[in-house]
């Protein structure tokens, strides 16, 4: 049996229908909520409701984000199952993470 191109495409876009979004706000020097929970192919969306500016690293590494001002935001996509936690750099006690479940 022979596997197309266009095939694959659209087997993929949808296996990436399933996947579910989700936002973090940053408000009072807080992620909200502090503990998300996503699908693998799904993106988590944080934006600052602070006037303070904040900046999100993994605890991995494997994503920064700028320094977000107020209304600012930063996207991220998480294709593999597991669970990522991450801290506001400028601001270490603020801490949060994703779930990334199937």
């Amino acid at each position: 049996m022979k596997v197309t191109t266009a095939f694959l495409a659209i087997l993929l876009v949808a296996m990436d229908a399933g996947a579910t979004d989700g936002t973090v706000e940053i408000q009072k020097f807080a992620f909200v909520p502090q503990e998300i929970t996503i699908t693998p192919g799904a993106k988590v969306t944080w934006i600052n409701r602070d006037e303070t500016p904040h900046q999100i690293k993994a605890g991995d590494g494997s994503f920064t984000s700028k320094a977000l001002d107020t209304d600012d935001r930063h996207e991220q996509v998480f294709a593999t199952a597991g669970d990522f936690s991450y801290v506001c750099t400028l601001h270490p006690f603020m801490t949060g993470i994703v779930h990334v479940k199937k």
